[in-house]
């Protein structure tokens, strides 16, 4: 199992050294189809390869024309089969977080939770591989607040780090007649506002963490983006009237997130390339926007 690992990891990092020369022969060709349709000369510096390069280009099609990466790969096969998430927390877990991560393991569906124990980062990845997990979520607190959670997808990467905010779980929900019971159906998502090219990785991340649901489930996950904040609401809606009467029922729990960085492995390697960090103490980070326009 350990040599199989260490191949495919071999395979994927080859397949990403390749990138570099696959997007500078792209770029190349589109330089060619560009002076074909307006008619202009040929670039002097593509002149060598002209010949060459037209013949590639006349047996491309929609497909095979732009350039595939690791990112196409990381989640090539999500939809042939349903994710199967594995969570668990940081060491010595106070009971406010074991509250919290069994209420997540009930949002996500096929989700198991496992006590963290003694076990080490590297023997739980190195173990969810070898039974077939597609993600590992990992809730981290402070003085028994969740304040952190860690969306590691297998067997390569990526991973996203959150910081976790206003936790609001069901039992801290005062008025139990407004809150509905725990669906385990497939929730629909809403994924609201990720408009840039980080939201919409950011949203592939969490959208890969639920199954396609059936038409007519009545449960609906909700991730809203409002200043890089991601606000997470639990749903149910019910019909009594027709369609046009619609009861909705908040379910919780309720929280906030705030992507601070993403990495191109898995969460126990240090070594793994950074696709993106946030900086909190440049003179316009206050005003950027990352996650929207």
């Amino acid at each position: 199992m350990l040599r199989r690992n260490m191949r495919m990891r071999r395979e994927y990092l080859y397949r990403k050294s390749l990138e570099g020369k696959e997007r500078l022969l792209y770029e190349k060709k589109r330089k060619i189809r560009e002076a074909l349709q307006e008619g202009k000369p040929i670039p002097t510096e593509l002149r060598n390869e002209e010949a060459a390069l037209r013949r590639e280009i006349d047996l491309e099609d929609e497909n095979t024309a732009v350039p595939r990466t690791h990112i196409d790969d990381e989640y090539a096969y999500a939809t042939e089969k349903d994710p199967k998430i594995m969570l668990t927390t940081s060491r010595d877990p106070s009971a406010p977080l074991q509250q919290f991560v069994k209420e997540l393991s009930f949002v996500f569906p096929n989700a198991q939770r496992m006590n963290r124990g003694g076990q080490v980062i590297s023997e739980i990845i190195e173990s969810c591989r070898a039974h077939d997990y597609t993600d590992v979520v990992l809730v981290h607190e402070h003085r028994g607040v969740p304040d952190g959670l860690i969306v590691s997808h297998l067997p390569f990467g990526p991973t996203a780090y959150f910081g976790l905010l206003n936790v609001v779980t069901r039992h801290e929900i005062k008025d139990r007649k407004a809150i509905g019971t725990m669906p385990e159906a497939y929730p629909h998502l809403i994924l609201d506002n990720f408009s840039t090219k980080l939201g919409e990785r950011a949203a592939n991340i969490l959208k890969h963490l639920f199954p396609v649901p059936k038409p007519d489930t009545k449960r609906i996950v909700t991730f809203s983006n409002q200043s890089d904040y991601i606000s997470f609401r639990h749903h149910i809606y019910e019909k009594h009237g027709g369609p046009k009467s619609i009861e909705l029922k908040e379910v919780g729990p309720r929280f906030e997130l705030r992507l601070y960085q993403i990495k191109l492995g898995t969460v126990d390697q240090a070594e793994a390339q950074i696709e993106w960090v946030i900086r909190p103490y440049m003179n316009t980070s206050k005003k950027r926007k990352f996650l929207s326009e």
